[in-house]
């Protein structure tokens, strides 16, 4: 049951590349954001000093002093409400928090999480539909994402909401569909030992797959070779859509293919007949891509559940602060909810 209340919120998206803050005002129930600061995480050595620095940032809002609720989307496995990010050194733990900034109520929820929670709140501006499917009213959803890592979520509706299952699905085991897939498993194999879905699908994974391919590929071998940094996403996307460079475009094809098949399997797993929201930092800049059809291909591929695929809506989240909006609603949440 709500209330209605009013006071300020804070709220976060907290990756290994970057963490946004934004601090808004709830007044009868209705949140007004006040301000926004983006940082470069790895610059710092604790989540606690960026947050410091943004409360004194924004004090001038008499934010600091009157904060009366907290969520933070943190990239990393979430116990006990302590956080260990997968691709920064940092911890973060809840009750620290709440007594160093005297903030009364903190939670700390995985950022695909956040990226679930945010589908209640986002128009319809903010997706691209890949497939319409059949949707059925409170069926399950499932929320995944390509970025630094590979995240993922599911929302079951339950009390009347939909209340999000974090995961760590992107650490699961690569599943090759082909003998190309197979050849790239056996490469990354010879690196890591363990290949989970991550090495493949996330911006050092787009990397991984364009150096298998430059070392795989007949068609390379009169091509001059291409020295990428660890995550070299971005050069790869601009080889592959500014210059056409064939190992690139073929990075790209099965970089997509590999995408639609692991979406299709968390789809399966789910069983989401409510949707599939493909977000992430990489989905919104490859969409034309995506659109292309390999990508739905590779997801409707599941053998005699093919034609069951096809009934579940597919969409890629183009707003790229979906996180911040899911942990600003259960910020929100938080204080309006009696628990």
């Amino acid at each position: 049951m709500e209330r209605t209340l009013t006071g300020y919120l804070i709220s976060g998206d907290i990756g290994g590349t970057k963490t946004l803050l934004q601090a808004s005002q709830l007044q009868d129930n209705n949140v007004q954001v006040c301000c926004e600061r983006r940082y470069a995480s790895p610059e710092y050595s604790s989540f606690s000093y960026i947050l410091r620095d943004f409360l004194n940032d924004t004090s001038t809002f008499g934010i600091g002093s009157s904060v009366a609720s907290a969520c933070f989307a943190v990239a990393g496995p979430i116990a006990k409400q302590e956080a260990t990010l997968t691709n920064l050194p940092w911890v973060m733990d809840k009750e620290d928090i709440a007594r160093e900034f005297s903030i009364p109520k903190v939670k700390l929820i995985n950022d695909f999480e956040a990226a679930a929670l945010s589908v209640e709140v986002l128009s319809a501006g903010d997706l691209v539909t890949l497939q319409t499917g059949n949707p059925h009213a409170g069926g399950t959803r499932v929320a995944l994402g390509a970025g630094t890592g590979m995240g993922g979520a599911w929302l079951v509706w339950q009390g009347g909401r939909y209340i999000p299952l974090a995961s760590e699905a992107g650490h699961m085991d690569f599943a090759p569909a082909n003998e190309l897939q197979a050849r790239l498993l056996q490469y990354l194999r010879k690196i890591f030992g363990h290949v989970s879905v991550e090495r493949v699908l996330s911006g050092p994974g787009l990397t991984n797959i364009f150096n298998f391919l430059q070392a795989d590929l007949k068609s390379a071998a009169g091509l001059t070779q291409v020295r990428l940094e660890d995550d070299g996403a971005a050069q790869v996307t601009d080889l592959a859509f500014n210059h056409k460079h064939p190992i690139a475009v073929k990075a790209m094809d099965l970089f997509v293919e590999v995408y639609g098949a692991y979406a299709g399997n968390l789809a399966l797993a789910g069983l989401c007949r409510n949707g599939v929201y493909v977000a992430g930092g990489i989905a919104p800049r490859i969409i034309d891509k995506l659109r292309e059809g390999g990508f739905m291909k590779a997801f409707r591929d599941k053998g005699r559940f093919s034609s069951l695929m096809g009934e579940l809506p597919v969409h890629v989240v183009m707003n790229p602060k979906a996180g911040l909006l899911g942990a600003t609603e259960e910020a929100r949440r938080m204080l309006v909810e009696n628990d």
